[in-house]
């Protein structure tokens, strides 16, 4: 069978070799025309499935390398009888790690304690749970909220999202896009939203673009301590207002560390070979059990945590790399955007990092650990006691 490929897939002609011949393609050059003799077509989140690019194309599975699926007419797919299957929790750890990376850095240049704050939590699902996780390990007081959640469990830890407006120093969004009915998402972050919110919150948004309204929070923006903005309404033609205005800027690459991409690609994989009835053959292991080991060696450190997690993921020059966008030619910004995208190195997660130093304290190697990183023994014992 014909495999069209979005080229920033990882590992896609390796893993589907044996399925069929793969045609790669960058995504927003995938049309009906380059499918149209195609049996499986994988993309990631900038392609639009729908019935302009499907129909008159011999597609029977869809993949997305990507947890939301509002960029894919799953009704067409459906009623056309394609196959279907996005990733979910392929990513969660990676932007999990990228929220706990910025809020470090926000303390860091704004001198603000965590321990002193309260996360809002909205949408509680793979990456939600995870930055739950995390946040508790570093001492953040936490109020969730996930209304379908709430209604299947009838669990009081999901609070009204009223509570969370009224007490949250810090709200991360973690929704799916919905458009409409009782858990729309659309345009959730607006007026009335930030109106009900305490002065000096810090926002966090790497759900999708369409969960904020741009415009409202530019005009409010004073109500804010912090913005951090992964994703934007309009990508690759972002607001130029918001990304001037807001702390860190980056061009929806949150989940877009090595691991997590290599997770998506298994996981198409497994769907396809299941949907088409073949034996799997290829798995993501022998690539992860030889990726290296980063060493961060940490010397006698004001603050071990912030030190170790900056030096593992610097989120800040992702930040950075994306504020040259206003340096940048206009007819040239949107291919800029996706190039950061599809250029962007090889992000390793915290667990693929081991901190050296002889100047730990017990309680920040029990929160390195646990938010993943390895700690290596100490080549000599540091007779300088810690307390």
């Amino acid at each position: 069978m014909k495999i069209v490929s979005d080229t920033d897939i990882l590992f896609v002609e390796e893993a589907f070799a044996e399925l069929g011949t793969v045609v790669r393609i960058p995504g927003r050059q995938i049309n009906r025309e380059s499918i149209k003799d195609a049996t499986v077509l994988l993309v990631r989140s900038i392609t639009k499935i729908n019935a302009s690019l499907l129909e008159e194309t011999s597609v029977k599975f869809v993949g997305s390398a990507t947890i939301g699926t509002d960029h894919v007419d799953t009704d067409y797919l459906e009623a056309n009888n394609i196959g279907f299957a996005n990733a979910p929790g392929s990513n969660a750890e990676s932007v999990a790690e990228y929220v706990i990376a910025s809020l470090l850095q926000l303390a860091h240049e704004k001198k603000f304690n965590l321990n002193e704050m309260t996360l809002g939590i909205i949408g509680v699902g793979n990456i939600g749970t995870k930055v739950y996780r995390m946040a508790k390990i570093l001492g953040i007081e936490c109020i969730l909220n996930d209304p379908p959640k709430r209604r299947l469990t009838n669990n009081d830890i999901y609070r009204p999202v009223n509570e969370i407006l009224e007490r949250a120093d810090i709200i991360t969004l973690h929704v799916p896009l919905i458009r409409e009915g009782q858990d729309t998402t659309l345009d959730m972050v607006n007026s009335s939203f930030i109106d009900k919110i305490k002065d000096g919150v810090i926002l966090i948004n790497t759900s999708r673009g369409g969960v904020v309204n741009e415009e409202q929070l530019c005009r409010k923006f004073s109500k804010f301590r912090g913005i951090v903005i992964d994703v934007w309404k309009n990508e690759p033609s972002i607001n130029l207002e918001l990304l001037k205005l807001a702390d860190i800027t980056t061009s929806h690459i949150a989940g877009y560390s090595y691991n997590g991409k290599i997770n998506g690609t298994e996981i198409l994989y497994d769907e396809v070979s299941s949907f088409f009835f073949k034996e799997k053959k290829w798995s993501k292991d022998h690539i992860i059990k030889n990726l290296k080991t980063n060493i961060i060696e940490l010397d006698e450190q004001e603050d071990v945590i912030y030190s170790a997690v900056q030096k593992a993921y610097p989120v800040i020059e992702d930040s950075d790399k994306l504020k040259e966008f206003f340096n940048i030619d206009v007819q040239k910004r949107a291919s800029f955007f996706d190039n950061l995208r599809r250029n962007y190195y090889n992000r390793l997660e915290f667990n693929h990092h081991k901190i050296k130093t002889n100047y730990i304290k017990d309680e920040e190697k029990k929160i390195l650990e646990g938010l993943g990183f390895q700690i290596a023994l100490p080549e000599k014992i540091n007779l300088t006691p810690l307390k």
